[in-house]
This record gives structure tokens, C-alpha cells and sequence, in this order.
């Protein structure tokens, strides 16, 4: 387990164990590519992120990463692979997430896409990604980091 400061200063747990914090988590976060690219999402308020968000009453949390992204993204999953999950100690609250990795096997265009404005292709991630005003703070922490070396680490095994 790996314990860090938020962008917010909340105190993050990260875990790459099967579900340490809960089984039943309320939200999820996508770390997508496709065609050797990210696909992320432009929020309309917080910016460039990976899609995600709440899970839904009657789904469990790999069918809400995979609405996620085709709500935010028009993505269509060809394959999905739990990574880990994190605990967010907030000031109000907490929240556990699944994190997930998915390859994405088309974009369908879309009339809506809910509260981002659709999806966007970058060939790699900023390395300043944490002082760059364009992305989310879901971005900025190390979740994303500690994540990215977990998906390396995942694909030299599957090779």
C-alpha cells in the first residue's frame, strides 16, 4: 500500500490488492488507450482526465468504468483489467475508486457527452502534468503515477 497527499491535501491510500477497501466501491477511475494513444476526456470544469465516475444503482463497478467511458469518451471496450483501488480521506468525506485500465477498441461520435465535451487523444502524458493548468486534479496526484507503473508492469507479464 502506498499513502500520499492529494492535490487537496487529503490523505490517498493506493492498493494494487483486489479490492482491500471495499468490494461494492461508488466510483471508478478508466486509465483507457486507444490506438497506441490515451484516451482521455475534457471535463467542462476540471479538464483533461481519464473517464470515470459514480457506479450506479443495479451495476457493479466494471460496468460502470465501462459506461463511463462511452458516456465521456464514446469509447468501446475491446478489453478491461482491474488495477487497484484507492481510499480518498477528505475533509467531508471519503471515497474508495476502482481503478481500472481498458483498450478500447473504437469511438463512436455521439450527440452528448454528458458533462465533458468528448474525447481527446494524446500520444504520451505530460511529464509536468502536476503544474499544468489544462488537466484535472485527478490528475495531479499519485494515483495516476503509481498506476501507470502497476499497467507496465501488468503488460511485461501478459508478454
Amino acid at each position: 500500500m502506498k499513502t500520499f497527499r492529494d492535490y487537496y491535501n487529503n490523505e490517498v491510500t493506493l492498493s494494487f490488492k483486489d479490492h482491500p477497501f471495499t468490494n461494492n466501491p461508488k466510483h471508478v477511475w478508466v486509465i483507457c488507450k486507444y490506438q497506441n494513444n490515451w484516451l482521455l476526456t475534457k471535463h467542462k470544469e476540471r479538464g483533461l482526465e481519464f473517464p470515470g465516475g459514480k457506479v450506479e444503482a443495479g451495476e457493479d463497478s466494471v460496468q460502470a468504468a465501462i459506461r463511463e467511458i462511452k458516456e465521456e469518451t464514446g469509447g468501446i471496450v475491446a478489453n478491461i483489467h482491474y488495477i487497484g483501488q484507492y481510499h480518498v480521506n477528505g475533509k467531508s468525506d471519503s471515497v474508495v475508486k476502482s481503478v481500472y485500465y481498458a483498450v478500447i477498441d473504437r469511438l463512436e461520435e455521439q450527440e452528448t457527452y454528458y458533462e465533458t465535451d468528448g474525447p481527446i487523444l494524446l500520444d504520451k502524458i505530460p511529464a509536468n502534468v502536476k503544474y499544468n493548468e489544462r488537466f484535472s486534479f485527478i490528475m495531479k496526484d499519485h494515483v495516476l503515477d503509481y498506476c501507470l507503473e502497476q499497467i507496465k508492469c501488468m503488460s511485461k507479464i501478459r508478454s
